[in-house]
């Protein structure tokens, strides 16, 4: 289908648009000079974002001080919450940021247009949570993983709600075997048994975590416990559907209080919920490469375009058979690729 072609009345209001767009952004930037220059701003400090509100950012200075409500420069585009950026107080108590420092990492998912988002910057790793209630699946658990590694974003699995975890819970626990054999880490937790946070406690020290995972799992009512000075909505899980509602509506950065004087405390980002990620995003190599127990047999294939169905002479479809690759897993791998053939 040919785009459809603007009218000139319409083309006139695009650039009319612009181009006032464009006059702001030069008042505000002269603005900010006048003021640099008169010296109403202060020396340039470093900082971090904990919240992104348009074109102003909450950026704080240290750990547990309360934040500056920033504006942007003109010249600055693309800033989410947990980047580093330079900025300078203002006499008024706000401020203005003037550049962003390098990044480690962005997390990025696609919008309602199928376009990346960025959502957070400078993350240590991406906590996958899922629990007891709602019924866990490994196909979504796998596309989390597989998005994570995508990143280069180290992922942890958190199964939260174990109080409801029946004594043999068989095929849960024989999940949670097979990814501690891939190599990932598996955290227990639960927001009501005594000590059932301590270990979640310890994956988050001195590092920048970020809460992914299907709605209903607990992610707000385990934050509402790592933070207790912080006011957090908690979603109801649905008795009916067993299904969770979405509460959490943008990313916001939380200092989380060190335990100890010897710990370092983390920083966590509490990102808007999503039932399942989506990895329109990615092509059929980097989904296969996200699974990471293929990746010694990739160059192994007969053929270089293998694509792993019923291909000759394929070390993937070989490795299944000898028991290298759990078929489950394998199973999951082509669903996700199925769903990029067909979304």
């Amino acid at each position: 289908m040919s785009k459809r072609k603007l009218s000139r009345q319409q083309r006139w209001r695009i650039e009319k648009v612009q181009a006032e767009r464009a006059k702001r952004a030069e008042k505000r930037q002269n603005h900010d000079d006048e003021k640099l220059s008169a010296g109403e701003y202060g020396t340039e400090r470093d900082g971090r974002v904990t919240a992104h509100f348009g074109r102003t950012l909450d950026v704080t200075e240290r750990l547990g001080e309360k934040p500056v409500r920033c504006h942007l420069r003109a010249n600055l585009e693309g800033l989410v919450t947990g980047d580093r950026v330079i900025w300078r107080a203002g006499e008024d108590g706000s401020g203005v940021v003037v550049a962003r420092g390098e990044r480690d990492n962005v997390l990025e998912r696609p919008d309602m247009r199928g376009l990346l988002k960025p959502v957070a910057a400078n993350i240590d790793q991406i906590l996958i949570v899922f629990a007891v209630e709602p019924e866990p699946h490994a196909g979504l658990i796998d596309r989390y993983l597989v998005a994570a590694e995508a990143t280069g974003i180290t992922p942890v699995l958190v199964l939260n709600k174990t109080d409801l975890l029946p004594e043999q819970g068989g095929e849960l626990r024989a999940l949670l075997a097979r990814y501690e054999d891939l190599g990932y880490a598996v955290v227990a937790t639960s927001t009501t048994s005594e000590g059932g946070m301590d270990a979640l406690h310890a994956c988050l020290a001195e590092r920048t975590s970020v809460f992914v995972g299907q709605s209903g799992v607990g992610k707000s009512s385990l934050i509402d416990l790592l933070l207790p000075n912080e006011q957090l909505r908690i979603g109801a899980l649905s008795a009916d559907t067993r299904k969770g509602r979405h509460t959490t509506t943008t990313a916001q950065l939380y200092h989380l209080p060190a335990l100890s004087d010897s710990v370092t405390a983390g920083a966590l980002i509490d990102s808007p919920g999503i039932r399942e990620f989506g990895l329109t995003h990615l092509d059929e190599r980097q989904v296969t490469e996200g699974f990471i127990e293929f990746r010694p047999y990739l160059e192994q294939c007969r053929f270089r375009d293998c694509r792993h169905r019923q291909e000759p002479g394929c070390a993937l479809l070989a490795a299944v058979e000898r028991g290298d690759i759990h078929p489950q897993r394998f199973a999951s791998y082509r669903r996700i690729v199925d769903s990029l053939d067909n979304p």
